[in-house]
C-alpha cells in the first residue's frame, strides 16, 4: 500500500511540475518589439541598419523616415526590382511600412571610416566638382543643393549619402540612368542621372563614399534648401 502510495505521490509531482514547465514554455515568447521584427534586415544592413561590409547593401540607420517609407513601399509596388526585398514587402500594409522607417530612420549607430580612394586624382576631383557645384552647361545640379551641404540629407525625403560603398552609389544612379529604377514623378534622380556620363558616375560615386561624417550626422530640417527641380517622392 505504501508502495502504491509513493508511486501516485511521484506521478502526481510529476504531472504538475509538467503542467507547470508547459504554462511557462507558453509565457515564454519572442518580445514583440520593432527591434525583434526587422532582425529579418540585419544580416544585409547590420543589426542597427549600419551597413555591412559587402558594397550592395546600404546603410538605413539615420536617414530622413519619409526616405525609407519611399523605398519600402517602391520594393513592395515593384518601382525597385530586387526580388528578396520585393518578397519580404509584398504584403505588408503601408502602416507597417512606415513603423519600420520610423524605427530605423531613429538609430544613429558609429559610421565606419571612409573606404580607401580607388580612382585617380583627376576622377576624384570630378566628382567633388560635381557634387558640390554641378555642371551648369549641361543643367546639371549640384549634390549638395539636395542632399546638403555635408551629405546627410534634408528631412522628411532627401537621403543623406554618407557611409555608402562606391558600388552601391554607381549602381544606384546606373539604375536611375537605364531606368531599372525610379521614383514616383516627377522623377528628379532620373532626370539627374540621365545627364550623367559613366565617367561622371564613377567620379561622383568615388567621391561621396571618400567623405567622413561630420560630428553631427543628421539630416538638415525640411526647407532647409530650395531644391533645384520637383521630386515626386519630395513633398512640397
Amino acid at each position: 500500500m505504501e508502495k502504491r502510495s509513493a508511486v501516485f505521490l511521484f506521478a502526481l509531482l510529476a504531472f504538475f511540475s509538467l503542467n507547470a514547465f508547459c504554462a511557462d514554455a507558453q509565457l515564454e515568447r519572442a518580445p514583440d518589439t520593432m527591434a525583434a521584427r526587422v532582425l529579418g534586415c540585419a544580416s544585409c544592413h547590420g543589426a542597427r541598419g549600419e551597413g555591412t561590409d559587402n558594397d550592395y547593401f546600404p546603410r538605413l540607420s539615420g536617414k530622413p523616415a519619409g526616405y525609407l517609407y519611399n523605398q519600402l513601399q517602391a520594393f513592395r509596388d515593384g518601382r525597385r526590382k530586387y526580388p528578396p526585398m520585393n518578397y519580404l514587402l509584398a504584403y505588408l500594409p503601408d502602416a507597417y511600412l512606415h513603423d519600420i522607417a520610423n524605427y530605423f530612420a531613429s538609430e544613429h549607430p558609429p559610421f565606419p571610416p571612409p573606404a580607401p580612394v580607388a580612382v585617380d586624382t583627376k576622377t576624384l576631383t570630378l566628382g567633388k566638382t560635381l557634387v558640390m557645384q554641378g555642371d551648369a552647361s549641361r543643367k546639371l545640379p549640384a549634390c549638395v543643393a539636395c542632399h546638403a551641404a555635408a551629405m546627410t540629407g534634408m528631412e522628411p525625403a532627401v537621403p543623406g549619402l554618407l557611409g555608402l560603398h562606391a558600388n552601391y552609389l554607381s549602381a544606384q544612379l546606373g539604375a536611375w540612368r537605364y531606368g531599372t529604377r525610379s521614383a514616383l514623378a516627377p522623377d528628379c534622380m532620373k532626370t539627374v542621372a540621365q545627364l550623367l556620363s559613366e565617367r561622371d558616375i564613377t567620379a561622383i560615386a568615388a567621391y561621396l563614399a571618400s567623405l567622413p561624417a561630420p560630428a553631427n550626422p543628421v539630416p538638415v530640417a525640411a526647407g532647409s534648401l530650395k531644391m533645384p527641380l520637383a521630386c515626386g517622392s519630395v513633398p512640397n
